[in-house]
């Protein structure tokens, strides 16, 4: 066998496995597919027989290829989720692989909350907990360490547990979030304490750090990587938090500084049993471009 039916022959055995992480990583059978035909374009160009694990190597070019479909369609802000396609292909009996491919996806729901994760917090999660891909073997396709692509599929899964819970309790995490603003707004510590978890995490990224340490003069909140307790993040953000607005941060409740209605750092928040588990603080432009932000309290 030659080289060129060798690498057919292999590949046509691994496609519908890459053709499954695709769909997980985009929610679209035509752009799996379209991410899958690149992978075997990349996989002619490369100098195959140096290539050890080949399912391997191949699962790897699929999520680099997702990651930058994911980050283009981001940056056009468009649909993500093809439900019409998803539709047809359950009810084409003709269509026997594209039934399999949904059916072993995560489900259309599921897909609806994957959409609202950046696409490397999407990437980190489906490669790890969806096909059990080590951390770090992920973490050079995102371009993270290996401690961050952890906390990336760990922050994954914290919005979609959020996201799976019922419009009550998500209107209760509103109701706490707001209770927090309120709190803050009027530096009540005690009011503040009530709505923190005793081992409440406060972090920032260092673009947030930079810019409070800059600020400090201005009575500017003055961050750290992890603030830990409650009393500590009430004593950093009380009575600090004039500017800031309600928002739905990735489709959860939380806050955001947008002057001129453009967002300019997210507050996201997780909480657990009535009470706020964890902030995170995110100011990267980078970063804020891949969460989506809407404000739900207009400014003064």
């Amino acid at each position: 066998m030659d080289k060129k039916d060798w690498l057919t022959k292999n590949f046509e055995e691994t496609r519908t496995h890459l053709k499954a992480v695709a769909y997980k990583m985009l929610g679209s059978a035509g752009d799996a597919e379209d991410a899958v035909q690149e992978a075997w374009i990349r996989l002619n160009h490369s100098e195959s027989e140096k290539i050890e694990n080949l399912n391997g190597w191949l699962t790897t070019v699929v999520a680099r290829v997702c990651l930058d479909m994911l980050r283009s369609r981001k940056s056009r802000r468009e649909d993500t989720l093809d439900h019409e396609e998803s539709k047809m292909s359950l009810q084409d009996p003709e269509n026997m692989e594209a039934k399999f491919l949904i059916a072993d996806s995560v489900g259309p729901a599921l897909l609806v909350v994957l959409d609202h994760l950046t696409p490397s917090e999407r990437i980190a999660f489906v490669l790890h907990d969806l096909f059990e891909v080590p951390f770090e073997d992920i973490a050079p396709i995102i371009d993270r360490t290996e401690e961050a692509t952890r906390q990336l599929a760990s922050r994954a899964r914290r919005r979609i547990r959020g996201a799976s819970h019922s419009q009550k309790d998500l209107d209760r995490q509103q109701e706490v979030v707001a209770a927090f603003l309120a709190a803050s707004r009027e530096g009540n510590f005690e009011a503040l304490l009530r709505v923190l978890h005793p081992d409440a995490i406060l972090r920032a990224d260092e673009t947030a750090i930079k810019v409070a340490e800059m600020n400090k003069s201005r009575g500017a909140p003055q961050f750290k990587k992890e603030i830990k307790g409650a009393a500590e993040v009430a004593n950093t953000l009380k009575g600090k938090a004039s500017e800031a607005r309600l928002a739905l941060v990735n489709g959860l409740p939380g806050l955001t500084w947008a002057p001129g209605g453009k967002p300019i750092v997210a507050f996201c928040f997780s909480v657990e049993a009535g009470k706020i588990s964890a902030i995170d603080i995110v100011m990267d432009k980078n970063k804020l471009t891949d969460i989506e932000v809407q404000i739900i309290e207009a400014g003064e």
